[in-house]
């Protein structure tokens, strides 16, 4: 009997469930700070759809705009922390300190000058974007009080990035968490009247401010919590508290270099996917307020089904980062391939569960029945795509844990204008918002194939940047 051959297959076994464990184990509290987040959007829509569908609209209508400008200081923050990733696989922990100082200089002046840009463009957004003049206002303040916000969630979203790359996903989630029970509580005062609470006999004073109350409840989150993250990452976190010394806050050519060839090819790809999507808006604009809503409002029930799959891009992100920053390039492609695999089965389990309970959903978040209607048509329709959709997502961060940004950006460039925009212009006038939800569900199965062949090709393990 051939034990050596036997051992050896029962030690790969027990390497690969290893592996798989710690996927699992890096990605289940990424998961459960994406259902905050997502828990924050359904809080938003269910409070702000009470008021009406002219109120989900105005939200709907620049959502794909504050979008762009939160995927901007997600490219920023993983600019930087991907560094911190490669640096701390190596065990060079005071270079990775000397990384955080730098970008939170460099963060928070990009923060500052995204406020500033989203200010001067809050008036004009909403006519740029082909609202209607019953619904600009509400959208304009919406959007101007989410661009005071910019300069938090660009530090929380470096921070998290930091203690997430360093091997540390629970304390991001937990205080994403926190940010969602903030949002709900300021939401509350702020968009409602006064609240009559019976089992106490008192009454609480609400502002009455409606959408611009929803905007000023989650900017008030975001600020609080992007305080909490810079201190567990600048005072608490065991590898790169800056309390542990080492390193200049001065930004050096060589880490601004590296930062750039990550952040700014997933700055345009961000530019390019919002780009897209905010013209995908202007196609359903003309379609009307019903339309508006519908799109809105299923856009953010889709992510109960995408929320595993950057879960477990997070984790991706991390451990192919760690593993080549150990020079184990070995290790980094099979953790590329376990999020994939991983993530492909949860979503889809999730497009099953959204199917099936699409009704539901929309009775939550809006009592317009037609609004509900269209709402449950587009949102099964989009259900048959979130298997690819996985693959897109998983693969995504897998690439960014190596460095690889631009092909990537590139991909999503020619899947979003050359299927998805080109199909949604043909069909929107044809088939209203189920044509635009159509084309939507055909792009991220292009996309989903791109991407599987991109990881599967692994030039981009061949070169994977160097710290």
């Amino acid at each position: 009997m051939n034990t050596r051959g036997k051992t050896a297959v029962s030690g790969g076994d027990r390497e690969l469930r290893e592996q798989l464990r710690r996927v699992v184990e890096l990605s289940i509290p990424a998961i459960l700070a994406e259902i905050s987040s997502m828990a924050m959007q359904y809080i938003d829509a269910a409070m702000v759809g009470s008021l009406g569908a002219n109120a989900s609209a105005s939200i709907g209508l620049v959502s794909t705009s504050t979008w762009l400008m939160g995927g901007l200081c997600i490219s920023v923050a993983t600019g930087f922390s991907v560094q911190t990733a490669h640096l701390i696989g190596a065990g060079r922990l005071e270079e990775a300190r000397s990384v955080l100082r730098q970008a939170l200089g460099t963060a928070l002046a990009v923060g500052l000058l995204l406020c500033l840009a989203g200010v001067s463009i809050s008036g004009w957004l909403p006519v740029w974007l082909g609202g209607e003049e019953t619904i600009r206002r509400d959208a304009s303040s919406y959007f101007f009080i989410y661009a005071c916000a910019l300069p938090a969630v660009q530090m929380r979203q470096l921070a998290g990035s930091m203690l997430q790359c360093s091997g540390n996903m629970k304390t991001p989630s937990v205080l994403n968490a926190i940010m969602c029970g903030l949002d709900v509580v300021f939401n509350w005062l702020l968009i409602f009247p006064d609240h009559h609470m019976s089992f106490l006999g008192i009454t609480i004073p609400g502002a009455d401010m409606g959408v611009a109350g929803a905007a000023l409840g989650t900017a008030l989150a975001e600020w609080v919590t992007a305080v909490l993250m810079l201190a567990a990452v600048c005072l608490k976190s065991p590898k790169l508290r800056l309390t542990a010394g080492g390193g200049s806050w001065k930004l050096t050519p060589q880490c601004a270099l590296a930062a750039a060839k990550i952040a700014v090819p997933m700055a345009f790809e961000h530019t390019v996917l919002c780009g897209a999507q905010i013209a995908s808006t202007k196609i359903v604009a003309p379609l009307g307020t019903v339309s508006i809503a519908a799109n809105s409002l299923a856009v953010t029930a889709e992510s109960l089904c995408y929320l595993p799959g950057y879960g477990i891009a997070a984790a991706a992100t991390t451990l192919v980062g760690q593993s080549l920053g150990a020079k184990r390039k070995d290790l980094a492609r099979r953790y590329a391939r376990l999020s994939v695999f991983l993530a492909v089965i949860l979503m889809a389990a999730m497009a099953v569960v959204m199917f099936m309970g699409a009704p539901a959903v929309f009775a939550l978040l809006t009592p317009d029945p037609a609004v509900r209607e269209l709402g449950v048509l587009v949102l099964r329709i989009e259900a048959f795509a979130e298997p690819l959709y996985a693959v897109s997502i998983a693969a995504a961060g897998a690439l960014r844990g190596a460095g690889d940004t631009l092909v990537p950006s590139l991909l999503n460039l020619a899947s979003m204008w050359g299927v998805r925009i080109t199909a949604a212009s043909i069909l929107a006038p044809r088939l209203g918002l189920t044509g635009v939800w159509l084309a939507m569900c055909g792009e991220l199965c292009v996309r989903g194939v791109l991407f599987l062949i991109r990881l599967l090709r692994e030039k981009w393990l061949e070169h994977a940047m160097e710290i």
